[in-house]
């Protein structure tokens, strides 16, 4: 049944919030001081009209906005969307008893994103082709992705509808991840499994007829017609299949500006969940560096990049899981600095070794403003200060931010 509700502020991932007598309504592109009209079931909404729309409304620039999921905040203006990011960040600190500044939000979506997930589904006989709709397993189809990076934006879901036709006989659900890079499309393909030679054939004939730099299957390898170089800094790193890079490139560039920033002067620094080396490749520009990773395909990648790059000076590497073995005091103690990358869960077993340390400086990244609080909150509890934090928007039209946090321990630690 449809309501008519009044919206009285947005949520941290940009829904609009109407109080009803049953607790918060949770609507979709609705935003503040707006009337608009829902049909609602339980604590969600789905927007069936906006009836007295906000001045901070403007009509989204993608065709796809009201269907795909992809994106969340194109009905915003731009200045108004960024108060909002800025002060989710602000919001979530405060929850968690953190006073610190908080810089200004910094616009890193660049050319766009360089990497996009496209799904392959195959219902009824036919194939779909696209992204997710919002909290759904329904796939919107695309014929372009207009917050992509001009390599990727027309590309992509042709590359992926070809890998599909190629691979429709098995009618398994495919997740298709293209990567734009220096030397092409980096395309790799989940949900498949192992291939049969004559697939196999067949996709190695396609990817010379996409001109793909590299296809891969879960990782696997297919064929490489050209390295799939990424450039960091003086170094060109060619990353596993499908591993885990910043999703802009003005984005990597943007962290890592502010990541070797804070780290000038030190002598010796630790890059932990270093990946294929963002950091660590730049950081080496001026420092020895010792990096760690989980996955010893990414340590291997940044330990070749090192070597074949002249003028960096000394880097380690490791392949070490960070979640069940941390760096240890004694070990963390040899740094002057401390980078910290860690995925979405963050990095609570590190941050306690961290915070009986004595690094004089320790530079948190995260994409998940709740983790880093609880990993920053656990540094400040054990005499470190929180200098200043920098949310970069690389995930524009989302809900989603990057962070970085300077902490500093105050005085040295006392020893019993």
């Amino acid at each position: 049944m449809a309501e008519q509700v009044t919206i009285t502020r947005l949520g941290a991932k940009a829904d609009g919030i109407a109080e009803s007598a049953s607790g918060p309504v949770f609507v979709p592109m609705a935003l503040p001081g707006e009337t608009v009209t829902i049909e609602r079931d339980g604590a969600r909404a789905r927007l069936v009209s906006v009836d007295a729309a906000s001045p901070e409304r403007e009509t989204p620039f993608c065709p796809y906005f009201d269907a795909c999921g992809g994106c969340a905040t194109q009905h915003m203006r731009h200045g108004f969307y960024q108060d909002w990011k800025r002060d989710t960040l602000v919001h979530t600190l405060r929850q968690a008893r953190i006073e610190a500044p908080v810089a200004p939000l910094i616009d890193a979506h660049g050319d766009g994103r360089r990497r996009v997930t496209l799904h392959v589904r195959f219902p009824d006989r036919a194939m779909r082709v696209g992204y997710m709709a919002a909290r759904s397993h329904e796939v919107v189809e695309i014929a372009f992705c207009p917050i992509a990076e001009p390599a990727l934006k027309h590309a992509a879901p042709p590359v992926a509808r070809a890998i599909g036709e190629h691979l429709r006989s098995s009618r398994k659900p495919l997740d298709i991840q293209i990567t734009a890079v220096e030397t092409g499309l980096d395309v790799d393909v989940r949900g498949h499994g192992p291939l049969m030679d004559k697939d196999r054939l067949s996709l190695i004939g396609l990817a010379e007829k996409l001109d793909l730099a590299r296809l891969s299957i879960h990782g696997d390898v297919v064929v490489e017609r050209r390295p799939p170089a990424i450039r960091m800094g003086k170094a060109l790193v060619v990353p596993p299949a499908g591993s885990f890079l910043q999703a802009t490139r003005l984005g990597e560039e943007t962290l890592a500006g502010l990541v070797t920033e804070a780290c000038q002067g030190a002598k010796r620094v630790a890059d932990l969940f270093s990946g294929v080396g963002p950091f660590a490749l730049r950081l080496a520009e001026k420092a020895e560096v010792h990096a760690v990773e989980t996955e010893a395909g990414a340590i291997a990648a940044l330990d070749k990049a090192f070597r074949a790059t002249p003028g960096l000076r000394r880097v380690t590497s490791e392949a070490r899981d960070l979640f069940r073995r941390p760096l240890l005091t004694p070990e963390l103690n040899a740094f002057d600095a401390v980078v910290i990358d860690p995925p979405r869960a963050g990095a609570e077993a590190q941050a306690k070794q961290l915070a009986v340390s004595k690094v004089p400086l320790i530079v948190s990244v995260s994409c998940d403003a709740a983790t880093f609080a609880r990993d920053a909150a656990i540094l400040m509890g054990s005499g470190y200060r929180l200098e200043r934090v920098v949310p970069v928007d690389q995930f524009k039209h989302s809900p989603h931010l990057e962070v970085i946090g300077i902490l500093r321990r105050e005085t040295a630690k006392k020893r019993r």
